[in-house]
């Protein structure tokens, strides 16, 4: 949730935080490494399988074989 700041929140244990920042970016999810700010923790993220890795070299393997043809 992007709110305009500077924004002073509290948060669950009592504790005072403030940003002085123009736009500031609230976790929702609590995910976050820097609660109660986001650092887009909630988007999922994806590494490569092996699979992906060797259908990306099988797709280059097959447009290479076809130039050389």
């Amino acid at each position: 949730m992007l709110v305009e700041g500077p924004v002073e929140m509290l948060t669950d244990d009592g504790t005072l935080v403030t940003s002085d920042r123009f736009m500031v970016a609230v976790c929702t999810c609590r995910r976050s490494r820097t609660y109660p700010w986001c650092d887009t923790s909630h988007r999922h993220r994806t590494r490569p399988t092996r699979d992906n890795a060797q259908d990306t070299h099988n797709t280059q393997d097959t447009k290479h074989t076809q130039e050389e043809a």
